[in-house]
C-alpha cells in the first residue's frame, strides 16, 4: 500500500508529471484555425448560453468540427480558458489530474499552492481533489477547462472524480468536454437539473447556408441548388465539405466535380479511412464494410452479412463512439451516406466479387424482415431475379406495381430485367411493366409465357396462386386496353375464383387487387356500352377504399361513372364525381400523371354544354397522351369532347374528321358508333341539310334518347313535326335520360310548337327549358336552338334580359385560377325587377326583413314576396346564398 505521505503537495516535481516527464505545452495550446474557418454564430451563441451551467457537452463524429469550434470560442472569450488535449496517456488518474491542473496555471487561472500535485500516476489523493474544488468554488468568477478529445479518457474512475469536483466546485467551475463518444459522467442528472449545454451532431451540421460561405472563402461559388445537394451528400459534415472545397479548387469546373466527385477515390475516403475505419477492431472493421452495401440494417442483418452473431455490440458501440453510424430507431441504424459510399469503394477493392452475395444475403434476410422494395433492390442488385419477380409476385404486389403510387419504387429494381429472363413470376413482372406503358403486344407476348409456364405445373399447389391470380389481374387489364369485354369478365371471373384459394388476411393487406380489377372490368364494359353492369362493377372499386393503394383506381372509376352519368345525360353528376376525384387527388399531393385523365376530358365536355369553350380547350391540353397504346375508353372521351368543342365552334368538317378517328379494339363500342352519327346530324344540321341529318342517324333504338333527340330535332328541320313528336312521345320513364337530354327535348316541342303557331305553348315550353337548365348551367342547347327562340322569348323591347343572363361569364379569360368559378357560375333566366334588386341591395347590406321594409316604405309581406322571386330567380334559397350569387353576375 502507498504511503499517504507521497500524496502530499511537495511530493511531485511542478515542471513534470507524475512519472517524471515534462509537461508538454502543445496540450495547453488551442488549436490554430485555418485562414478559411467559418465562425458560425448559431454555435458560438450556443456555448456561450453554457457558461451559466457547469458542464458543456460538445459530441459529434470525427471531422465534425468540435475542436475548432471550442478553440474560436475560448479565443473570443474575455476571460482566462484552460484548455487541455486529451491523450492516451491520461487514463492514469494522476497524470490526468496533474495536467488539468498545469492547465489551469498555464491560463492565468491561479490555483492555490495549498492544492498541491498528484504524486504518483496511477492514481489520486481524494484530499487533493476536495482541496481542489474548494480553490475553484471561492472564486468570484468560474474557471473555464475544456477538455479536448476527451474520448482518450474512458477511465470511469477519473469520470467519478471529475464530477466530484465539478458538483462541489459549484459556480466556480464551468467544464466543456470535446469528444466524440459519450463520457461516463452522470449525463441523466445534469439533464433533468437543467445543468448541462449540448451541442451534438445535428447541430454541427453545416446548413446549406454556412457551406455555401465555407465554399466561398475557398474561392468556390455555388448555386443554392448545388450547395443544398452536397451539404444532403455529406449530410453537413465539416471535414468533408473541407475536403470537398480544398480538392474542388484544383478542378477546372468545380461545381461540377462537387456534383459528381468520386467519394472512394478522394481526401475524404483517405480522411474517413484512416480516422474512422482503421481505428476499429477487426471484426468492426469487416461488419462496417460489409453493411455498406445497404440503406439501413439492424443487428440480425449485420450477422447474416458477416456470417457472425457479434453484430449487435459492435454496432451500439460504433453508435456510441459517433463513427458515423446512425441510430433511426426500432434497432435500425446507417451508416454516413458519404462513409457508406467509400466503404463500398473499399470493399470492392479489397474483396472483389464480394459486393453481389451481400446483396444476395440482405435480399433474403429483409424478404422476412424488412420492406418490399429494400428487398427487391437488393435482389435486384444480385442479379437474382427470379427470386425478386417471385418476391414481388408471391407478395401479391403485382396490384401495387399497377396501381401508380409505388410503380416507381417497385418498378425501379426491374429496370434491368431482361426479357429473356426465365421463370413465370419474371414473365409476369415484365407483363405488368409494358402493360403499365400501355404496350399491349409486348405485355401479352410476357403474359402468355407466364401462363404456359403456370399451365405447365399441373399440381394444385397452393403456392402458384399468387402468380395466376396475377395473370388473371394483368389479363384483365390487357382486356381493357384491347376493348374486349368478353375476355375482361372470364379473366375476372377467374381472378374471383383464385382470391378464394388465398387467405382472407394477405387479400385484406392488398385491397388494390379487387379495386384494379373492378375498375379494368368496369372499363370494358363502358366501352361495350353495358353502363348498367359497368357502374355497378365500378361503384364496388370506388367503395374498396382506406387504403393509398386505392385512390389510384378510385381515381379512375370515378372518371369512368362520370362519363357514364355524362352520356345519360347528366352533366352536373358527372362533374361532382371528378371534383370528388380531383380533391382528392390534390390533397394526397398526387402527381398530374397520376390523375384521372378520363375525368378531365370529362369536364372539358360538361365546359362545351356550357359554352365554356377556352376552359374546354384548356382541360383537353392538360389531358394531352403521353404515347403507348391509348386506353380505348379514354381516347373516345377525347373524341366525344374534341368533337363537340369543334361543333360549337362551328368548325363542322374537323369535327367530322374527329368522330371518324378509329380506336384500335376487339369490339365496335355502340355509344362511339352513336356519337359518330350524332356530330354528323348536327354537322348537316348546321350547314343546312337536314334530310342528309335525318339519313345519317336512320333507325333510332327505342332506349337511346340521345340519339331519339338527335333523331326529332333533324327530322323537325325536314318539315316532319309530327314525326318528330313520335320519338319523343316513346321516350318514358328513364329513357329520356338527365337534363342535358330533356332540355333539348323540351326545346324540339318547344319549336314544333312554335310552327304550328302556338305560341304560347312555345314560350311555355321555352321557359320550362330554360328553367331546367338553370341548375346543369347549361347554354349550348339554347344557343344552338336558331332564331326562332329569340322571337319566342322576345318581347315588344326586343330579347329579354333572361337570355343575356344566360350567356354570364366571369371577367378575364380563363385561367387555373378561375376555372372553378367558371365551373360554378350561375344562370339566371328571369330579369330581376327593379324592387326586387333594390331588395337585393339592402340584403347584401345585412338589413332585415323589417328594416328593408321601413327603408322602402312597403309591408313586410311584400318583401317577403320579393326575396322569394329573388331566390327563384337566381336559384338559392337562402340570403346568403342569394347575394353570393349576385356577386358572381355582377348584379351587385
Amino acid at each position: 500500500m502507498a504511503d499517504p505521505r507521497s500524496f502530499g503537495p511537495e511530493a511531485s516535481i511542478p515542471s513534470a508529471d507524475p512519472r517524471g516527464d515534462p509537461f508538454l505545452s502543445t496540450r495547453f495550446s488551442l488549436p490554430a484555425r485555418p485562414d478559411t474557418f467559418l465562425r458560425r454564430d448559431r454555435l458560438v451563441a450556443h456555448l456561450d448560453r453554457g457558461l451559466s451551467v457547469p458542464l458543456t457537452l460538445i459530441n459529434g463524429s470525427a471531422g465534425a468540427g468540435k475542436t475548432l469550434l471550442a478553440a474560436d470560442w475560448a479565443a473570443g472569450l474575455r476571460q482566462p480558458v484552460a484548455w487541455l488535449t486529451a491523450d492516451g496517456t491520461d487514463e492514469a488518474p494522476g497524470v490526468f489530474w496533474a495536467y488539468v491542473l498545469e492547465a489551469l496555471r498555464t491560463a492565468g487561472i491561479r490555483v492555490s499552492e495549498d492544492v498541491g500535485r498528484p504524486a504518483h500516476p496511477g492514481s489520486v489523493d481524494h484530499a487533493l481533489l476536495a482541496r481542489l474544488a474548494a480553490d475553484l468554488g471561492g472564486r468570484a468568477r468560474p474557471a473555464v477547462l475544456v477538455v479536448d478529445e476527451f474520448e482518450r479518457v474512458p477511465s470511469a474512475e477519473i469520470a467519478e472524480q471529475l464530477q466530484f469536483v465539478l458538483h462541489h466546485a459549484a459556480r466556480g467551475m464551468r467544464l466543456v468536454l470535446v469528444t466524440r463518444t459519450e463520457p461516463l459522467l452522470p449525463l441523466h442528472r445534469y439533464r433533468a437539473a437543467g445543468s448541462i449545454a449540448e451541442i451534438r451532431g445535428a447541430e454541427l451540421a453545416f446548413t446549406p447556408g454556412e457551406a455555401a460561405t465555407l465554399l466561398d472563402s475557398h474561392g468556390l461559388s455555388l448555386t443554392g441548388d448545388a450547395a443544398r445537394a452536397l451539404v444532403e451528400r455529406t449530410r453537413g459534415w465539416a471535414a468533408g465539405l473541407r475536403l470537398c472545397a480544398l480538392a474542388a479548387q484544383q478542378s477546372s469546373d468545380p461545381e461540377t466535380y462537387l456534383k459528381e466527385f468520386e467519394a472512394g477515390q478522394s481526401t475524404v475516403a483517405d480522411f474517413l479511412l484512416a480516422e474512422v475505419l482503421k481505428r476499429q477492431p477487426a471484426q468492426a472493421q469487416d461488419l462496417l464494410l460489409r453493411v455498406s452495401v445497404v440503406e439501413r440494417f439492424r443487428p440480425g442483418l449485420a450477422d447474416a452479412l458477416t456470417g457472425r452473431t457479434d453484430g449487435e455490440p459492435i454496432i451500439s458501440r460504433l453508435h456510441r463512439e459517433n463513427a458515423f453510424v446512425e441510430h433511426l430507431g426500432r434497432s435500425w441504424y446507417r451508416l454516413h451516406p458519404l462513409f457508406a459510399e467509400i466503404l463500398r469503394t473499399h470493399l470492392r477493392e479489397r474483396r472483389p466479387g464480394l459486393e453481389r452475395e451481400l446483396h444476395r444475403r440482405a435480399a433474403r434476410w429483409l424478404s422476412r424482415c424488412g420492406s418490399l422494395p429494400e428487398t427487391l433492390a437488393h435482389g435486384a442488385a444480385a442479379g437474382d431475379w427470379e427470386f425478386t419477380a417471385r418476391t414481388l409476385v408471391d407478395d401479391l404486389a403485382i396490384g401495387q406495381l399497377l396501381s401508380g403510387l409505388r410503380t416507381e419504387a417497385l418498378g425501379r429494381p426491374f429496370a434491368r430485367l431482361a426479357p429473356e429472363t426465365a421463370g413465370p413470376a419474371a414473365s409476369i413482372v415484365l407483363a405488368a411493366r409494358e402493360l403499365c406503358r400501355r404496350d399491349l403486344r409486348r405485355g401479352l407476348t410476357h403474359l402468355q409465357h407466364a401462363q404456359r409456364q403456370l399451365d405447365a405445373d399441373t399440381t394444385d399447389d397452393p403456392g402458384l396462386a399468387p402468380a395466376r391470380l396475377s395473370c388473371a389481374l394483368l389479363e384483365v387489364l390487357a382486356a381493357r386496353l384491347a376493348g374486349s369485354p368478353l375476355r375482361a369478365e372470364q379473366a375476372a371471373k377467374t381472378a374471383g375464383e383464385l382470391q378464394g384459394l388465398i387467405p382472407a388476411e394477405r387479400l385484406d393487406r392488398h385491397p388494390e387487387l379487387t379495386a384494379l380489377l373492378l375498375t379494368h372490368l368496369g372499363s370494358a364494359l363502358v366501352w361495350a356500352g353495358r353502363f348498367d353492369e359497368a357502374r355497378s362493377a365500378l361503384s364496388r372499386a370506388v367503395r374498396c377504399s382506406g387504403s393509398p393503394s386505392t385512390t389510384l383506381p378510385r381515381q379512375d372509376a370515378l372518371g369512368h361513372l362520370a362519363l357514364i352519368d355524362y352520356l345519360n345525360g347528366w352533366p352536373g353528376q358527372a362533374e361532382k364525381k371528378v371534383l370528388t376525384a380531383m380533391g382528392e387527388a390534390q390533397r394526397l399531393g398526387l402527381p398530374p400523371p397520376l390523375r384521372t385523365g378520363i375525368g378531365r376530358l370529362v369536364l372539358a365536355a360538361v365546359a362545351v354544354d356550357r359554352d365554356e369553350l377556352d376552359e374546354a380547350q384548356a382541360l383537353l391540353e392538360e389531358t394531352a397522351p403521353h404515347g403507348g397504346a391509348p386506353d380505348p375508353v379514354e381516347a373516345a372521351g377525347r373524341i366525344v369532347a374534341t368533337s363537340r368543342l369543334l361543333l360549337a365552334r362551328g368548325q363542322v368538317r374537323d369535327a367530322l374528321r374527329t368522330v371518324r378517328t378509329s380506336v384500335p379494339a376487339e369490339v365496335v363500342s355502340p355509344w362511339v358508333e352513336e356519337h359518330a352519327a350524332l356530330v354528323a346530324s348536327a354537322g348537316h344540321l348546321a350547314e343546312g341539310r337536314p334530310e342528309a341529318a335525318v339519313e345519317v342517324l336512320g333507325h333510332t333504338p327505342a332506349r337511346r334518347p340521345a340519339r331519339a333527340v338527335a333523331a326529332a330535332h333533324a327530322r323537325l328541320a325536314a318539315g316532319a313535326g309530327g314525326e318528330a313528336l313520335g320519338i319523343l312521345d316513346a321516350l318514358t320513364g328513364a329513357d329520356r335520360g338527365g337534363p342535358a337530354l330533356t332540355v333539348r327535348a323540351t326545346l324540339v316541342r318547344a319549336q314544333a310548337a312554335d310552327q304550328a303557331g302556338d305560341l304560347t305553348t312555345a314560350r311555355r315550353l321555352a321557359t320550362q327549358a330554360l328553367l331546367d337548365a338553370r341548375r346543369e348551367r347549361l347554354r349550348r342547347p339554347f344557343l344552338e336552338a336558331g332564331p326562332w327562340l329569340r322571337r319566342v322569348l322576345g318581347t315588344g323591347a326586343g330579347l329579354p334580359p333572361a337570355w343575356d343572363l344566360l350567356a354570364v361569364r366571369p371577367p378575364g379569360p380563363p385561367t387555373p385560377g378561375n376555372r372553378t368559378a367558371v365551373r360554378h357560375q350561375a344562370l339566371v333566366v328571369e330579369q330581376l325587377s327593379e324592387r326586387e334588386r333594390d331588395v337585393l341591395q339592402r340584403l347584401a347590406q345585412m338589413m332585415s326583413t323589417d328594416e328593408i321594409a321601413a327603408d322602402l316604405y312597403v309591408s313586410v309581406n311584400t318583401v317577403k314576396t320579393h326575396l322569394k322571386s329573388v331566390f327563384r330567380k337566381l336559384g338559392v334559397n337562402r340570403r346568403s346564398d342569394a347575394v353570393r350569387r349576385a356577386r358572381e353576375l355582377r348584379l351587385l
